[in-house]
């Protein structure tokens, strides 16, 4: 069986920075299924499957090409129900949903401001101008504009964090004793910060750091991508 999983990745191809590709590379190896991933940059994509997105990630599972990284992971919990779960059920799935609204409408609008110049700099050249020009017509102003009191969001940013920690003080994983994709959710947030511009804004005995280490030693992901200084 052929398996691929296209993910996004900068001018070195071993860095992989996408949050969404990295929730799909996470739920590939919680079902313990082999896969190759295939770095693509922006420019690349459209070359996927004939154009069948305009987004990575997109898994290529033996010519069934799903794209969305909810959606890869319902595909694979559907499609290999026997393997570990990613969701525990109907309620893990309502669950993950709520983990994915708080994580892309509070964490990932943080990580822009604090990290959009660092993954500007990390892109493959072809890349910089779609970048520059898609995101500053997303964000109405130019990216250095934006990007301007990044130093406020890096202070601000671990209190946008508190609720993982409230829960954090009764479980290991947002799954409970063992992580689901709700875990691979906010790990994917932090893990794009993590290799674009570091974590460094985050102390070091603090209980979401202890968390993103165990997620990190989950299914050898520490050592899939080469990471910021």
């Amino acid at each position: 069986m052929t398996r691929a999983l296209y993910s996004l990745c900068g001018a070195d191809e071993r860095r992989f920075f996408s949050p969404h590709c990295w929730k799909a590379v996470m739920a590939l190896a919680h079902k313990g299924l082999d896969f190759e991933e295939i770095p693509t940059t922006y420019a690349r994509i459209r070359e996927i499957g004939g154009g069948v997105s305009s987004t990575v990630p997109v898994l290529d599972d033996n010519g069934r090409l799903v794209s969305d990284s909810f959606d890869i992971a319902l595909y694979l919990e559907d499609t290999y129900p026997e393997r570990p779960s990613l969701f525990g059920g109907e309620g893990g799935k309502a669950l993950s949903r709520m983990v994915e609204g708080y994580s892309q409408m509070i964490i990932h609008p943080a990580i822009m401001r604090i990290a959009l110049l660092d993954i500007h700099a990390i892109l493959d050249e072809g890349d910089k101008a779609y970048f520059r020009q898609s995101r500053e017509v997303r964000l109405g102003k130019p990216l250095e504009v934006f990007a301007a009191d990044r130093e406020a969001e890096k202070a601000a940013f671990g209190a946008k964090l508190e609720p993982l920690r409230h829960m954090l003080k009764f479980q290991p994983f947002i799954g409970g004793q063992a992580p689901l994709f709700a875990d691979y959710i906010v790990f994917g947030a932090l893990q794009w910060l993590r290799v674009s511009a570091g974590l460094a804004m985050l102390a070091a005995d603090d209980p979401v750091i202890a968390w993103f280490e165990r997620c990190l030693d989950l299914h050898e992901s520490r050592g899939r991508t080469v990471t910021a200084a």
